[in-house]
């Protein structure tokens, strides 16, 4: 028998295998910002999955956590654009790869 919480885990799995996927096989720096994003959207919304484990009843604290996390991970991707942009002025170039190369 297929439960709501399955599907809601099914999802969170793809989500968290797209962004594992993003991670291992990208090369910019933008799209791996997205990876880290997507997979910071998996691990939330499975908390909030996992808040509902008794149906009727939904748990205000994980909202609370959920909420934090989320404004903290936008606080993350803007500290992570600025450096990205800063890289591509100083450089020319978001290649992690050509990066690497450039250790003194």
């Amino acid at each position: 028998m297929i439960t709501d919480s399955s599907y809601y885990f099914a999802f969170v799995f793809a989500l968290w295998a797209i962004g594992i996927y993003c991670l291992a096989t990208k090369r910019n720096m933008i799209r791996l910002i997205f990876g880290l994003e997507i997979m910071i959207n998996a691990a939330d919304f499975s908390f909030i999955s996992l808040a509902t484990g008794i149906p009727g009843f939904v748990d205000p604290l994980a909202h609370s956590i959920v909420i934090v996390s989320i404004g903290l991970a936008g606080a993350v991707s803007a500290v992570a654009i600025t450096l990205v942009v800063y890289a591509y002025r100083q450089y020319g170039t978001l290649d992690v790869r050509e990066l690497k190369h450039l250790r003194g």
